[in-house]
Order: C-alpha cells, then sequence, then structure tokens
C-alpha cells in the first residue's frame, strides 16, 4: 500500500494589522499534521470445533495468530492415521504451531512462511504429520503463503471469491504432508503464494474439515451477516459443523469423491441414490480482516507505541464456548 504523507504548515505571514508575526501552531505528537506512513495489519478471529469423537482431546488441529498487528497466522492438521499406531495425531501439529511462533522472532523466518515452516518443522521431535498453512501480511499489503497439503485460504473482496489455495494431494483423501518421517513432504514441496490486499479484504482460512463441509457462496453469506470477524469465524465453524453430521447434504467432499469414482453400489444408483453426506472432522476456522493504520515516521512517538504486543495462541482444544 502507497505511503501518504500530510502535509506540514507554514507559519503564517506577518500583516498590517499584525506588527508582530504570530507563531507557528503548536502540533500535538498525536497530530493528523505530523508526517506519516499508512501500515497495513490484521484483525483476526478464529474458532475451533473438534471433531464428535475428539472433543475430549480437543481434537488433532491446532492454529497460531502472532506478529505485529497479528499479521501472522498459522493452521495445522494433524494426520489421524498416526493413532492407529498408538501415535497421538495432536502431538505433531501442536508442536509444530508452538515451533512456528517461536520462530517468528528469527528475522529471516518473520518474513518468509516458507523458511518458518522449514525452521518449525527441523525443531519438531514429535511423531507424525500434519498439512500446514501459514500466511504473513507484511507491511505493504502484501499476504505471503505457504501450504503443504489440503489446508486452504480464501480472499474475499466486495462480496466476492478473488482469490483461493488449491490442494496438494497424492490421490484422493491423501494430501501431501509434512512428517517425522523421511517418505514426508518438506518446506520445498510447499505450495507458494503472495497476493496484493487492500483495505476491507477478508481472509478466511481453515482446515479441510472446515472446507469439506462448506461453499463459497454459503461463506460469503456468512461473512456479510456477520457483525465481526469473531461472529464470522464462529458462525462458519458451526454451518460446517453441522453440515458435517448430514447424512444428506450434497457437501464439496462428496461431490469430489464421486467425481473421482467413489460413489454407492450400482444397484443403488438403479434406484436413484448416491454418495452424499459431509465430512466428519476437526474444524479450525480463521477469519481476518485488513486494515490500514497510520504511523508516524519519527520513532518512539505514542501512536507508534499503539501498534500493541505481540500475541501468539497455540490452540489445542476448543472452549466450552465454542461448543455451546
Amino acid at each position: 500500500m502507497a505511503a501518504s504523507t500530510a502535509s506540514r504548515l507554514s507559519p503564517p505571514r506577518p500583516t498590517a494589522s499584525s506588527p508582530y508575526p504570530r507563531p507557528p501552531p503548536r502540533l500535538s505528537r498525536f497530530s493528523s499534521l505530523r508526517a506519516a506512513k499508512m501500515e497495513a495489519v490484521l484483525s483476526i478471529g478464529t474458532h475451533v470445533i473438534p471433531h464428535p469423537r475428539k472433543v475430549e482431546t480437543g481434537g488433532e488441529d491446532a492454529f497460531f495468530v502472532g506478529g505485529d498487528g497479528g499479521g501472522v497466522f498459522a493452521i495445522a492438521d494433524g494426520v489421524s492415521g498416526w493413532a492407529e499406531k498408538n501415535v497421538n495425531p495432536a502431538l505433531f501439529s501442536r508442536e509444530v504451531m508452538a515451533n512456528s511462533s517461536t520462530f517468528l522472532k528469527d528475522e529471516e523466518a518473520s518474513n518468509d512462511p516458507q523458511i518458518l515452516l522449514m525452521k518449525a518443522h527441523a525443531a519438531t521431535s514429535s511423531i507424525g504429520s500434519a498439512t500446514v498453512i501459514i500466511a504473513m501480511l507484511e507491511k505493504t499489503g502484501t499476504l505471503k503463503i505457504a501450504s503443504v497439503g489440503d489446508c486452504g485460504l480464501k480472499i474475499i473482496r466486495k462480496g466476492q471469491v478473488m482469490f483461493s489455495t488449491y490442494p496438494q494431494e497424492h490421490y484422493f483423501d491423501c494430501p501431501y504432508q509434512i512428517s517425522s518421517e523421511a517418505i514426508g513432504q518438506t518446506y520445498k514441496d510447499a505450495l507458494v503464494c503472495t497476493v496484493n490486499l487492500m483495505e476491507g479484504d477478508m481472509i478466511v482460512s481453515g482446515s479441510d474439515g472446515f472446507f469439506d463441509n462448506i461453499f463459497d457462496q454459503e461463506i460469503l453469506a456468512v461473512i456479510s451477516e456477520s457483525p465481526g470477524i469473531d461472529e464470522a469465524a464462529k458462525g462458519l465453524a458451526e454451518l460446517a459443523r453441522k453440515h458435517s453430521v448430514d447424512v444428506r447434504f450434497d457437501s464439496p467432499y462428496s461431490i469430489e469423491a464421486r467425481s473421482r469414482g467413489f460413489d454407492v453400489p450400482w444397484w443403488k444408483k438403479l434406484l436413484g441414490a448416491k454418495l452424499t453426506g459431509g465430512k466428519m472432522d476437526d474444524i479450525t476456522v480463521i477469519v481476518a480482516q485488513v486494515k490500514t493504520v497510520a504511523v508516524p515516521d519519527d520513532e518512539g512517538t505514542g501512536v507508534e507505541q499503539e501498534k500493541g504486543v505481540e500475541q501468539v495462541t497455540v490452540a489445542a482444544t476448543a472452549s466450552a464456548e465454542q461448543n455451546e
């Protein structure tokens, strides 16, 4: 986003009716007349709903929000197949997110989501694997994204989806994933992209449990009807959860399954039946809105100090309020 500079007032010239020059106006350190630049920040809301059978353990999704102005967020979805080997799938995803928040302090990683993913993965000692998406908003308004697997992200502008990431997979229902094993993917396999954002743009990101159970038009409707980002995140997660347990809902997941050749037996097709239903899973939703703030060029001013303190959250369980 282009920086703007406010003009400075010049002291008025003396006139005949004013024999003595008047002093220049005194400007407050917070005055809008002070030279300033515009910076992009994110206002972020989150909501997590675990799989119905994993409520007590909090599910296997994890996320964090951090950086200046909440400008960085990430989601990791632990691969549930590890439970068959008596491994808790949540441990890997949670550690990757915890390491990601820690490495935000690293100058190189703080400016590149792919490097942040590399360092967080390398520092993770838990056994398991996960799909991951990391997004960073630069102060100029450029969003950087690095994604491995099927966690997703959409950008909404003026009521329309203007950008979407797409899942990476080996085959249907087997996404790319970073892993504790050498056979998994790494940061080098990440889908990397940048998008120039505008003030007011909305970002909706989530685990596959969210995008498998909701359509774009439903996302747009909930966003437009929500009074704020917290309400939007909650509304989206709850709608996806409702669809996930509805065996008659023709979900994005069931439509994709049929297109890949997975369907009911032929004799049921003769009766007009087809594969339908949502996909029960952990559901994590992050909704962010792009805003701009004026920051004085002069360092150390009060306005600059009001930018806020970094907040980092690693979510392992949904709160009671989120499940009401």
